[in-house]
């Protein structure tokens, strides 16, 4: 690669390099002129994203003596080569593009990935990849800065994961528009996002080693996992969640969370713990109560809930009390679960819905019920327009998220004169109505939401303990050898 600066940079025969894109801090890399080609040391190698975006998952052992120190690495596959080693073996090699750092240069190489574990050397550095500024000197060493395989103890969760993210998004409904904006999104941030249907999925429930299985394969590990569970699967689509979060996938939404969401009873109660303003709200399981439960929330008109209800579906506003008792004796007569809530006038038919990911509203709409219709929802022909909000607002979707637990959620908030009351919260919001009204990439928002809260994959695992351990610590508990 060329540089303008025209000094020629010195490089010894063996240097300090760090892949910041592979987020591999430091290791000891050979300068090797002699080899047109570098490699990386790299195990586990599995290949991802089909052929359309190929990319590969692998491991490092950057420290050649401490193999319980492993790093998960990914990248774009840039090629596949039949490389020949100094010992005249041939090998097919997938080769990726990324970074590399030496002393204050950085510059893209090409580097072919293949088990090092038996050489001196995890990187090979070769004569492609030298800029064009630089000579080798083959009789020095450590010409560059510099590092220290400590890094590795200071490797922490970083801001934004820099490398390829293989990202599973759980749905059924693959076409919808949030569904095709979240794989659109990801891949424009250069991750790989493969959409999995919630109920082809089935599970090996083992404590070693659990596992997600879907169509005849075993699901790999994902990077992190972006549940879109439907209101009709809530109970098999939350297993499925968690089987994801024990193979350490981070899931925007935890199973727990998604479940208090979708228990509207559950959800208020919560609110309602932490002091977050509602409509008031009644439940009752004896028809004997339905009186009561309409003096509860102020008499008529009052609105009629299905627990199980979304997108405005099983809500009925009952304008008299004659007409709310009727309602209320239908749904018991049903034998459904249903909640009985203040009615708020002033609202006029109108809802706000604010869209909080990770502890900030990052967008919000006003949505605007038809005439002659109380529900705003766009599923049942809202209109949605833009709305700016006000702190108080702001403030209590950020705290109705958080107290149910929620990493992305839909906060519906209604406009009382009492100041804003907190309608629903939906733990899988759409995105096209907020989009539209906001003018805001929230599809684009998630998938960087997600890269902040990937750890950086440095894994420790035990060492096994040597001979010479084992003797000392049989010796100070006074054994005998």
């Amino acid at each position: 690669m060329a540089d303008n600066n025209t000094k020629q940079t010195v490089l010894g025969w063996e240097e300090w390099v760090a892949l910041p894109n592979l987020e591999i801090p430091g290791l000891i890399a050979k300068i090797d002129t002699g080899a047109r080609t570098s490699a990386l040391h790299a195990y586990a190698i599995e290949p991802f994203g089909g052929d359309k975006n190929p990319h590969v998952r692998f491991k490092v052992h950057p420290i050649p003596d401490r193999p319980e120190i492993e790093i998960l690495c990914s990248a774009k596959v840039v090629d596949r080569r039949e490389v020949t080693s100094s010992n005249g073996e041939s090998e097919w090699r997938y080769v990726i593009e990324t970074p590399v750092r030496i002393g204050d240069k950085t510059w893209p190489i090409e580097v072919s990935l293949t088990n090092r574990d038996n050489m001196q050397y995890r990187m090979l550095l070769g004569r492609r990849a030298i800029g064009d500024n630089m000579i080798v000197d083959p009789n020095k060493s450590y010409q560059q800065a510099k590092l220290s395989y400590d890094l590795y103890r200071k490797v922490k969760k970083t801001k934004s994961s820099l490398r390829t993210l293989r990202i599973g998004l759980l749905t059924r409904e693959p076409n919808s528009y949030t569904s095709q904006r979240i794989v659109q999104a990801a891949e424009e941030r250069g991750h790989v996002c493969e959409v999995i249907n919630t109920t082809r999925c089935y599970m090996n429930i083992n404590s070693m080693a659990p596992e997600v299985h879907y169509d005849g394969r075993v699901l790999p590990q994902y990077d992190a996992v972006i549940p879109r569970i439907g209101a009709s699967v809530t109970s098999y689509g939350l297993a499925v969640v968690r089987q994801f979060d024990l193979m350490g996938s981070f899931c925007i939404n935890k199973a727990n969370a998604i479940g208090a969401s979708r228990d509207k009873l559950y959800a208020h109660q919560i609110l309602a713990q932490h002091q977050i303003d509602m409509p008031v709200t009644a439940f009752a399981h004896s028809p004997h109560d339905t009186k009561e439960l309409i003096e509860i929330v102020g008499g008529a008109p009052l609105i009629v809930k299905l627990m199980e209800g979304t997108q405005g579906k099983g809500v009925v506003l009952g304008e008299t009390r004659k007409a709310a008792e009727s309602v209320i004796g239908a749904f018991r007569g049903l034998r459904a679960n249903f909640l009985v809530q203040e009615f708020i006038k002033e609202a006029a038919g109108v809802d706000v819905r604010c869209l909080v990911i990770g502890g900030k509203v990052v967008a919000a709409m006003k949505r605007q019920a038809e005439e002659g219709e109380f529900r705003a929802n766009v599923h049942q022909g809202g209109d949605v327009q833009p709305t700016k909000l006000s702190k108080e607002e702001r403030a209590i979707a950020v705290k109705a998220a958080k107290v149910i637990g929620l990493g992305v959620a839909g906060v519906d908030i209604l406009r009382s004169d009492n100041g804003p009351k907190v309608l629903e919260i939906n733990s899988s919001p759409g995105f096209q109505g907020i989009e539209r009204a906001s003018g805001q990439n929230i599809a684009s928002k998630l998938i960087e939401y997600v890269e902040n809260n990937v750890k950086t994959r440095v894994r420790r695992k035990p060492r096994r303990p040597s001979r010479k351990n084992i003797k000392e610590t049989f010796e100070g508990l006074g054994g005998e050898t």
